[in-house]
């Protein structure tokens, strides 16, 4: 059982293999804000829209100083082929064993078509600079939650 995150606490860090072959940790941010996404499989519809949804809006991340990471349990091989199909100009970090999606409350029992499953749960995180987790939206609906994610990032 994993310990709920708490707004207003350390965001728990990581260290993931990285679609540019490096190995990414949250740490490596500090001095920095990070909006991290987690979705779950690449080149599927809607993580498609929601992956494109950053992409398009990282120009306006960048003017409040956030960096954006997306985060499923894809490989690497996976991650490179989307990020290069589409154009992601951020990182996509592989999480195959779901124990980041897991320590950050993400990684749930689903339903679909009557079928039950463990898998991701869309989910966004905004950390400030100090590593501090200043806001989560889980569960989301694709349309219209970047804006909502850029607002906080501003206000941040």
């Amino acid at each position: 059982m994993t310990t709920p995150l708490t707004i207003g606490a350390p965001a728990p860090d990581f260290a993931l293999a990285a679609s540019n072959g490096k190995t990414v940790s949250l740490s490596q941010y500090r001095g920095r804000k990070v909006v991290i996404y987690f979705y779950p499989q690449d080149d599927t519809p809607t993580c498609t829209q929601q992956s494109c949804d950053f992409r398009d809006a990282v120009p306006d991340f960048d003017k409040t100083g956030a960096v954006v990471l997306g985060i499923s349990p894809d490989d690497l091989k996976s991650h490179r082929k989307f990020a290069d199909k589409f154009g992601l100009p951020f990182l996509l970090l592989s999480d195959p064993d779901h124990a980041i999606a897991e320590q950050y409350g993400v990684w749930q029992m689903k339903k679909l078509y009557g079928r039950e499953y463990m898998g991701i749960v869309r989910s966004t995180f905004l950390i400030d600079e100090a590593g501090i987790l200043r806001q989560e939206w889980r569960n989301i609906r694709v349309k219209g939650h970047i804006a909502k994610v850029l607002e906080a990032a501003k206000k941040t």
